[in-house]
């Protein structure tokens, strides 16, 4: 069985960093906010080529402190993408906020510069981009220069992207801050739940440190509305430090697989993703079939699995109710219907590459 992510796989190739990492914390004694987090926080910091970097509990927590670090309030509009499976939208509806979606381009699946553009012209406070699939969005750089120049804030939902590249800089150090999940399954995974906020701004920066921690000034002391208990623990900080030396070589392979897959499917009922350099990191390898389902079934009856990144478009989603039965996001929802994302990791085998693209190519197509 090829699976759609094999940690067991990752975990057995790197015991003996994992066993080292662990070690550290428990010889220290420190177990939250410790040096473990602090040496992490640096080393992530210089890796995105940011001033600040705070770590927290989730990559969901990241987008909402992010919010509230940057001084949005409950009424604000925050403009998002529809087809990242409400990981922006929780941010936004944490805090208040009326989410404004934008559509995606059919063929990358990432925003456009004119759909910010579009939101802008609405009255949004921020704009949160997505870096979907780990593909770096190719317009944002243009994107920032718009935000900055209209006075809106730009937040990088980088949760898939980690050490992305487009222009030269690594995604994240473009908005006024870039929100990171370290998810086991994520490009930079640790063994259980982390995340991280990076910025440029020490105003932001100060303030991301103390919503954190229950908003204190000091110990004890609470200063700022809207803090929490979001704190990233020892263990998982010191298995970041351990993992980021291995993370452009993990990339790297992502990339090959990716690109094997581009360049050996033949089969004419899918469509395929480019091949693409640094600003691609493959965290996903999404395909496209109006035959989704009959696709997916078969590749499970020859021991593939695959998944589908996103099913259901966000203001679909039954919390909303009828809030946005107005709405329609004609390539948001066709891209809901067709995606399909194939095994891609840096721990598969050639053997396990070659059956997966062996198996789409046979694939008999009704």
């Amino acid at each position: 069985m090829i699976l759609i992510n094999n940690l067991s796989t990752k975990m057995a190739n790197y015991r003996h960093d994992v066993n080292e990492a662990i070690a550290r914390v428990l010889d220290s004694s420190e177990f939250i906010l410790g040096s473990e987090t602090k040496n992490f926080e640096s080393q992530f910091a210089r890796y995105i080529q940011v001033n600040h970097c705070c770590c927290v509990a989730n990559g969901t927590d990241a987008i909402e402190l992010a919010l509230r670090a940057i001084g949005l309030q409950s009424g604000d509009k925050i403009a998002t993408v529809a087809n990242a499976s409400m990981y922006s939208c929780t941010g936004i509806i944490a805090i208040g906020g009326i989410p404004i979606f934008m559509d995606v381009d059919l063929k990358s699946n990432l925003v456009t510069l004119n759909e910010v553009v579009t939101a802008i012209s609405r009255g949004v406070k921020a704009v949160i981009v997505t870096h979907l699939y780990g593909q770096a969005i190719p317009e944002i750089k243009e994107i920032a220069e718009i935000c900055r120049t209209a006075g809106v804030f730009l937040i990088e939902d980088c949760a898939q992207a980690h050490g992305a590249i487009v222009q030269n800089r690594k995604v994240g150090s473009f908005g006024d801050v870039g929100c990171f999940s370290f998810y086991p399954t994520k490009n930079l995974g640790g063994l259980g739940d982390g995340g991280a906020i990076v910025t440029n701004s020490s105003k932001i920066g100060k303030t991301l440190t103390q919503l954190r921690q229950y908003g204190w000034s000091e110990k004890y002391k609470v200063e700022l509305a809207g803090g929490r208990n979001s704190r990233i623990d020892e263990i998982q900080a010191s298995l970041l430090s351990t993992f980021l030396p291995y993370l452009n070589g993990w990339n790297d392979r992502r990339r090959e697989i990716a690109s094997q897959y581009t360049c050996n499917i033949t089969n004419h009922h899918v469509i395929l993703p480019p091949v693409r350099g640094s600003d691609y990191v493959a965290h996903l390898y999404v395909l496209r079939s109006k035959e989704r389902n009959s696709l997916r079934e078969f590749l499970k009856s020859v021991g593939i699995m695959s998944d589908i990144h996103y099913p259901i478009p966000d203001y679909c989603q039954p919390i909303f109710e009828n809030r946005f039965s107005h709405l329609y996001l004609p390539n948001t929802e066709q891209l809901a219907k067709e995606v399909l994302t194939l095994p891609c990791y840096p721990e598969m085998t050639q053997t396990d590459v070659d059956k997966v693209i062996s198996a789409v190519n046979n694939w008999p197509n009704p």
